[in-house]
């Protein structure tokens, strides 16, 4: 028997804010800063996360940030897309935090809806995230998910009218994906109170775990967000992290306020 759509996100989410702490959804670009380091990279970060978001590279990410920008033209270069990807998660030992793959609409329609949902579930993965595909227009995209089990992440931002909130929020399958600015990802986040106003309005609306996304680099942005966002998304801080060759396991737990095993 299929699991619903999300379960397993929304199960590893809800779990871990059972602890009186966010969960933490880390990103990272596939194949960035060198593809041969992938499943490396993919088995640490899945061992220290509670979810793992990996970045399908594009050639215009127009929701992301320079950061991020810059690690998808990386991976581009290496020859990563979204058919590598499902390869290598086919063939490697699966992590124990879920997966959810961020992909712009373009490289999904080039792989075909229902091919990708029947890849992406013998790949292990749990769902998508796909920033410029409007939730009033992802149904068929949805309903081919949904063949195998798979959750199609909406996204909401501060910006988002009451009555598009609600509905985003009841169409979201796993989490919602809650922006906490209007920019790119990578700048600073709202004002506190501020952001709070937003998330409890968010949460009011949402039948699923609601995370925080965009801005995200510090233990304390963390514990300020205790008992208002489900879960904390980290990106742009993490592949710079990357980037510098340092240890992921190690600053994920200190966003967790724990000691480096």
């Amino acid at each position: 028997m299929k699991e619903r759509p999300g379960e397993r996100l929304s199960a590893a989410i809800r779990a871990a804010a059972a602890q009186g702490e966010p969960a933490i959804i880390a990103f990272m670009t596939a194949g960035y800063p060198l593809r041969e380091q992938f499943r490396e990279q993919l088995a640490a970060i899945g061992e220290a996360a509670d979810v793992v978001e990996i970045g399908v590279p594009f050639t215009d990410p127009m929701a992301d940030g320079v950061t991020i920008q810059r690690s998808s033209q990386g991976a581009l270069r290496q020859g990563v897309s979204l058919a590598w990807i499902l390869a290598e998660l086919r063939t490697m030992t699966r992590p124990r935090a879920p997966l959810v793959l961020m992909s712009y609409l373009n490289p999904l329609l080039a792989f075909g809806f229902e091919p990708l949902a029947r890849a992406a579930a013998e790949a292990g993965v749990s769902g998508f995230i796909v920033p410029d595909l409007p939730y009033d227009e992802g149904e068929e995209l949805r309903a081919a998910l949904a063949t195998q089990g798979l959750a199609l992440v909406q996204m909401v931002t501060p910006v988002t009218t009451p009555e598009r909130l609600a509905k985003v929020c009841a169409a979201s399958e796993g989490f919602v994906y809650a922006v906490t600015m209007t920019g790119t990802t990578g700048r600073n986040a709202a004002s506190l109170p501020d952001l709070a106003r937003y998330l409890g309005r968010v949460r009011a609306a949402a039948r699923t775990p609601v995370c925080a996304g965009f801005g995200i680099r510090r233990r304390e942005q963390v514990v300020a967000l205790r008992g208002q966002a489900d879960g904390v998304i980290v990106g742009s801080a993490l592949v710079e992290l990357l980037e510098r060759g340092e240890d992921p396991v190690r600053w994920l737990q200190g966003l967790r306020g724990r000691p480096a095993d």
